[in-house]
């Protein structure tokens, strides 16, 4: 069987049977498939710690008619620390669900990927509010998928605000997170986000449900 090399990362891992993964992978060149790994919860099988969310690498699959099987993986990044990180944990699944709503198989997704790469360091480096690189990622993502363009005037938005609205959807994504914003400013960048998504998302995610219920336990303790 021929094996193809794909670079990605894997938004959801799933036990199957008493040894092995479901894994769905977002990739580059292929956008969302999923993969099968024999034999991944067996101890000290070479697979095992790659067959998680939040991996970055090129994985090597085997491809078969409806889905594939991972033979290897090159890791980039585990992310290894954020699954400790709370409520960061919960930001990171609902950045991953978020893009597995959007990909489908078949597309091309290198700058969903990449998106998703610097939106977690983001998160882990922690040098803005999460609440503020939550709203960066929304609003990108909505901008890569052609959904987004920002507002032609402020209509009373907060100057700063309206600016970053357009930052947000022309930069690098070197750049994506290097700004802050005044907490009336975040505001209202957030609030034009949050208004935007609700028109383009038509499921309440998982994930959203469990980081809304995790922020309430945090402000509650």
């Amino acid at each position: 069987m021929e094996l193809i090399e794909l670079t990605g990362v894997v938004l959801l891992a799933q036990p199957v049977g008493e040894y092995d993964k479901r894994l769905v992978i977002l990739t580059g060149e292929r956008g969302k498939i999923t993969a099968f790994v024999h034999g991944a919860r067996r101890p000290n099988n070479p697979l095992m710690a790659a067959s998680n969310p939040f991996v970055f690498g090129t994985f090597t699959l085997a491809e078969g008619r409806t889905s594939y099987t991972l033979r290897s993986a090159d890791v980039v990044s585990f992310f290894s620390e954020l699954p400790y990180m709370q409520p960061e944990v919960y930001y990171g699944f609902y950045f991953l669900e978020l893009a597995s709503y959007w990909a489908q198989e078949g597309m091309e997704c290198t700058e969903m990927v990449n998106l998703l790469y610097v939106t977690l360091r983001a998160l882990m480096k922690g040098h803005q509010s999460r609440d503020l690189i939550r709203s960066i990622y929304e609003c990108r993502i909505m901008a890569e998928n052609g959904v987004f363009a920002p507002p032609e005037t402020k209509d009373g938005m907060d100057e700063s605000a309206f600016y970053a609205l357009h930052f947000v959807y022309t930069t690098s994504l070197a750049k994506l997170y290097s700004f802050g914003l005044s907490e009336k400013a975040e505001q209202d960048f957030t609030r034009e986000v949050r208004r935007r998504l609700a028109g383009c998302v038509d499921k309440k995610l998982r994930s959203l449900t469990m980081l809304e219920l995790s922020l309430t336990q945090n402000f509650t303790e």
